[in-house]
């Protein structure tokens, strides 16, 4: 590779960013990948690092872990991957050996965890390098554009894993809350793991009627204007959702989960929290739910790549907005502040 720099967003700490030069990264382990980024995301993860919120992230650090690329250059020891691949990236490093990801925990790997735009550099630059990269990279099908894959990694495994924690049967009806990028995934998964009925609930009406347009949910409300309790009492015959996947983050939205959850629910927090969230338990107390949260273990890449080149998911209405790496910083603003109807910006390529 003959170049030398690349322009990179690099988060210096404090809230502060700077789209800046940068020396292109090369292999340290043989491991490694280095992979030109094609696609990349903005993601709420990176506004909780510029919020201070991430006690792990490390200033100095290039943001950014939600991308589709081609790989340019594997380590000796890297086996399935080549040179020219697409791929997919996962947001999660993991080693794929130690005793978390042997039972499917990546996201508590021994060696990694959330790594790539935190502690480590990220993709919202030109190109990237991957650590572990037979584990974090997963080849895009012939059929799967690079838009269509860009989410595999991050939201759609996101959503996914909500639904999969609910432990959803044929014949429930989950609530979903949240209606931006990682609650519209997990309503498209939830119908994928059997829901026959997803209600919906966001306090923006925009993205509340795209939930329903896209017949992503069958019906929503927002919960400043309806009694959320009672509305979903109104689609359970008064017993409350089978599932909760909360996919928001508010204290509000918090509370709202196990309280629209039947008895013996469960209720699966998604949802990244800035604050600590209290249990009222003499309020809760035989109610029997079933608490799960974390981090995404996205484990399912290949298999959410190959039900999107089956027509069974898609996300690629996700984006609403485009630009190349030079604009990078307006698209943290409007993204932030969903301004023009913002879901999902995505980062080309810098135009020189």
């Amino acid at each position: 590779m003959k170049q030398q720099t690349m322009k990179a967003l690099v988060y210096h700490g404090n809230g502060t960013l700077e789209l800046m030069e940068r020396p292109v990264p090369k292999l340290k382990e043989d491991t490694d990948a280095i992979v030109r980024v094609t696609l990349s995301t903005i993601c709420t993860s990176d506004l909780h690092i510029l919020r201070g919120a991430v006690p792990r992230a490390k200033p100095e650090t290039i943001l950014g872990h939600e991308f589709v690329g081609e790989i340019v250059e594997t380590g000796s020891a890297v086996k399935g991957l080549r040179p020219g691949m697409r791929v997919a990236a996962n947001c999660i490093t993991f080693c794929g050996e130690c005793y978390f990801c042997r039972k499917g925990f990546i996201n508590n790997c021994e060696q990694g965890g959330w790594e790539l735009g935190c502690r480590i550099d990220g993709c919202q630059a030109e190109y990237v390098r991957v650590p572990y990269a037979d584990m974090g990279l997963t080849p895009i099908p012939d059929g799967v554009t690079d838009e269509k894959a860009l989410f595999v990694g991050d939201i759609l495994s996101s959503g996914y894993f909500g639904a999969q924690l609910c432990k959803i049967v044929p014949g429930d009806t989950v609530a979903v809350i949240g209606a931006g990028p990682v609650g519209l995934c997990t309503m498209q998964c939830a119908r994928l793991f059997g829901a026959a009925k997803v209600l919906a609930f966001d306090v923006d009406a925009s993205r509340l009627k795209l939930a329903l347009d896209l017949g992503l949910a069958d019906d929503g409300c927002n919960p400043n204007l309806c009694h959320v309790e009672e509305f979903v009492y109104g689609h359970t015959l008064g017993r409350g959702a089978d599932g909760v996947i909360e996919a928001a983050g508010t204290p509000q939205s918090f509370e709202m989960a196990w309280k629209i959850a039947r008895p013996n629910a469960v209720v699966a927090l998604v949802a990244m929290y800035e604050q600590p969230q209290v249990l009222p338990l003499p309020e809760m107390y035989g109610k029997n739910l079933i608490f799960k949260t974390g981090g995404v273990d996205a484990i399912h890449c290949d298999t959410l790549l190959r039900l999107i080149d089956a027509g069974r998911l898609n996300t690629d209405f996700l984006i609403t907005h485009r630009a190349p790496l030079n604009d990078i910083l307006q698209g943290y603003h409007v993204f932030e502040n969903r301004l023009d109807g913002c879901i999902k910006w995505v980062v080309t390529p810098y135009e020189f």
